[in-house]
């Protein structure tokens, strides 16, 4: 399972600002999770970076308007990736069972 830390700094900013950094993941998560996120009309940025190749972490940062904690926006953003990929594999499954019974 990735580990998840807020990136050093940022505890002097308010909590609708942050970076956060996901270990063991890179841009497979970090660009469709920020695809996800930019779309909330609550958010002003949202962006990420892998800092080096051989280093395994995604820096993921999180503007978001005054009154909205950047942690309830990313939490709400893999909630909203998971239904998506649920949507995915039913519909995929799906479509293999039919297949399967006109075979």
């Amino acid at each position: 399972m990735p580990i998840l830390a807020e990136l050093t700094g940022d505890e002097n900013a308010s909590e609708s600002s942050r970076t956060f950094v996901f270990e063991d993941e890179g841009h497979t998560l970090g660009n469709v999770l920020k695809s996800i996120i930019c779309k909330y009309p609550d958010v002003n940025f949202c962006g990420y970076t892998v800092p080096h190749p051989a280093e395994n972490k995604m820096h993921f940062r999180i503007q978001a308007a005054k009154n909205v904690r950047a942690i309830d926006v990313l939490r709400r953003g893999l909630q909203d990736l998971e239904r998506v990929c649920d949507h995915t594999i039913e519909t995929f499954e799906a479509a293999i069972a039919l297949h399967q019974e006109r075979a």
